[in-house]
């Protein structure tokens, strides 16, 4: 028994002992015995007097019983006895066994370490009935891909997005048809072969041709998109000794021929800036590049390539992919920062960062999540140092934890703001949706995709990764309540938090009954939802760390939100205009993403962790799982 315990053993013997059969003698000496009035009592020769008298009485009694007791039976077996009679023997004789029935006997108190080591069967039926149900539940969200995917192939095959209310597809991707190949592994995943068929039959037939001809498209966009799409086909349709789930569809050939093409072309944003910073915009039919009107890239975009390019040189053996995109981050190490935290733009014509907006939501937020993601890729390879990306990533977490962490009032979410005129400015409780991939990267950066429980066993956390994992659950809990504070159970776009120097009154998001309605803001125009992925996919990868139910609970309520307020009858789920209204005005939009992470990150979340572990594939921020390691032992040294 541990010392630690509030008791010790011979507490659990003496509540053992309450529960043991006692004969009637016994329960009548030990109470005459353990009476308080034992010593008066045989102190006088009144007291003995009665105690004699009271032993004879009870003798007398049972003597008397079981007379009367025989007779009976005799009388019935003669057949002289009355029913009266009979009745009126049976009550005495009822009453006398009630008098000295003995007490149930309850079960006995285990201790704590009895209670872990003695399983039982009731605990593993429940076990098996909470397995049944998130069976249940991750069909749900298989037949809403299905749903989604019908709505897409009915009135939008082909183009880049549906627009599930006014049933036809836009191009607003380049027209590459982006929804087919972000889809085609969350289809493998799910085992929908005939939606496996479809996507890679129209990749086969057209894809190549598109690149071919189309103009211009988003190098960032095009890269964790259309590139890790048909790059993790490749690896689960069997490819570089792929698990090969998808037993449908084109060889992985196909997909990897497809994919070395468009990253020729996709090449040209690195090969015409005079800088290691790409050009923001390529021209895929004649491979040229160009840099945004403004002239500048987003840091997070040109920071957000190097999983995709490093994979394509593992398994296509040629090093230019991952060299021009490393040279990126290893150019980044060398730039100014405010305790690792960078401003969201970068001039691709000098090589510096631009302005002093600093912030983990739009164009600042994959930077961060490549710098753990891009090491854990690279860091079991033979050859080549890529610490300093580890050491950038822990750098840029303490500076958020110091500069950009608060707590909101009254009830103190935790929340991450932004400093839009830079570190010396003043800090804006404003925290985009996008901000939610946060938690899911502290959580990994901890452990390294194991579970917490092992991780510990092993002695692999320090005490910088239990706080950083701690900070990743507070995080989680401030991205739900974003959902759960909505009339509609849907996050905002934006949310702002009350500060003890910032409120504004009457701006709730309509769920009165949120205890945490008076901490978020919502403004008029960031009240939209796009079936954003950034607060499931922490939630899965927070449930595959800790175990913790909470995470799938969550993740089912936001499910049902979707499914109530989002679903197109007629097909495909639509983006909303205001969450905190009922019924909510659509905005007749699907976004690629919600088929390729929203969807995908609720089935393995409540499914099972053997598939796709945290520990052997990296996803994307597309949500393209991607094996860890590369593959086919390319010496990334050569290739950097």
């Amino acid at each position: 028994m541990s010392k630690s315990l509030p008791y010790s053993m011979k507490d659990v013997h003496y509540d053992n002992a309450k529960f043991r059969h006692r004969s009637f003698f016994k329960m009548v000496t030990q109470t005459l015995l353990t009476s308080n009035r034992r010593r008066e009592c045989v102190s006088c020769s009144t007291g003995k007097f009665l105690g004699l008298l009271l032993i004879f009485g009870l003798t007398c009694l049972m003597l008397t019983h079981a007379n009367k007791t025989h007779s009976v039976s005799d009388g019935i077996a003669k057949g002289i006895g009355t029913n009266e009679e009979h009745k009126e023997v049976t009550d005495v004789g009822i009453r006398f066994k009630k008098l000295f029935r003995r007490a149930p006997r309850l079960p006995p108190r285990l201790s704590p370490d009895e209670k872990v080591s003695h399983g039982n069967i009731t605990g593993k039926l429940n076990e098996l009935d909470v397995e049944e149900k998130w069976k249940a539940r991750q069909q749900n969200v298989k037949d809403a891909f299905t749903h989604a995917w019908s709505g897409y192939k009915k009135f939008a095959m082909g183009y880049d997005e549906l627009m599930p209310e006014s049933h036809h597809g836009v191009d607003g991707l380049g027209g590459l048809g982006a929804t087919v190949v972000d889809a085609l592994d969350t289809a493998m995943i799910m085992g929908l072969d005939e939606v496996v068929s479809e996507a890679g039959s129209w990749i086969e037939s057209h894809l190549l041709e598109r690149i071919n001809h189309k103009g211009q498209v988003n190098l960032f966009e095009t890269t964790i998109r259309v590139l890790g799409g048909l790059l993790s086909a490749f690896h689960l349709s069997g490819g570089d000794q792929g698990i090969a789930i998808a037993q449908k569809g084109p060889k992985p050939a196909i997909y990897l021929n497809i994919a070395k093409n468009l990253a020729d072309r996709l090449l040209s944003a690195f090969t015409s800036s005079l800088t290691a910073i790409p050009f923001s915009d390529v021209v895929l039919r004649d491979s040229s590049a160009h840099s945004a009107p403004d002239g500048l890239s987003s840091t997070s975009e040109v920071s957000t390539l190097q999983l995709e390019f490093n994979y394509l040189s593992a398994i296509s053996g040629d090093p230019k992919y991952g060299t021009k995109g490393m040279k990126v981050l290893e150019h980044l190490k060398t730039l100014p920062k405010v305790e690792g935290l960078v401003p969201i733009y970068i001039n691709p014509h000098s090589g510096e960062f631009s302005g002093n907006n600093i912030r983990l939501g739009s164009r600042g937020d994959s930077y961060y999540e490549y710098l753990i993601k891009v090491w854990l890729q690279l860091r079991t390879t033979q050859d080549g140092n890529f610490t300093y990306l580890y050491d950038m990533y822990e750098e840029a977490m303490r500076g958020v934890k110091h500069m950009l962490v608060q707590k909101s009032v009254p009830s103190e979410l935790v929340f991450v703001g932004e400093l839009p005129t830079g570190p010396k400015g003043y800090l804006s409780p404003k925290m985009d949706h996008l901000v939610c991939f946060l938690p899911g990267t502290l959580a990994l950066g901890a452990t390294k995709g194991l579970t917490k429980e092992k991780a510990m066993k092993d002695n692999l956390l320090t005490f910088e990764d239990l706080e950083n994992l701690k900070l990743a659950e507070d995080l989680a809990k401030t991205c739900f309540e974003m959902y759960s504070v909505t009339s509609t159970g849907l996050a905002p776009e934006i949310a702002y938090f009350h500060t003890k120097d910032y409120f504004e009154d009457g701006l709730d998001g309509g769920n009165k009954s949120s205890k945490y309605v008076k901490d978020i803001i919502i403004k008029h125009a960031d009240r939209h939802n796009l079936l954003r992925p950034e607060t499931v996919e922490s939630l899965f990868v927070l449930y595959r760390i800790t175990q913790d139910q909470k995470y799938r609970e969550w993740g089912w309520q936001i499910f049902e939100a979707f499914e109530k307020y989002t679903k197109i009858e007629s097909g495909g789920y639509t983006s909303l205009d205001d969450v905190t209204i009922i019924p909510p005005p659509k905005r007749d939009k699907m976004e690629t993403f919600f088929l390729g992470e929203t969807l995908k990150y609720l089935y393995l979340l409540f499914g099972d962790n053997s598939v796709i572990p945290l520990d052997k594939f990296v996803f994307n921020t597309e949500a393209h799982p991607l094996p860890i390691p590369l593959g086919k032992g390319t010496n990334m040294k050569a290739s950097m």
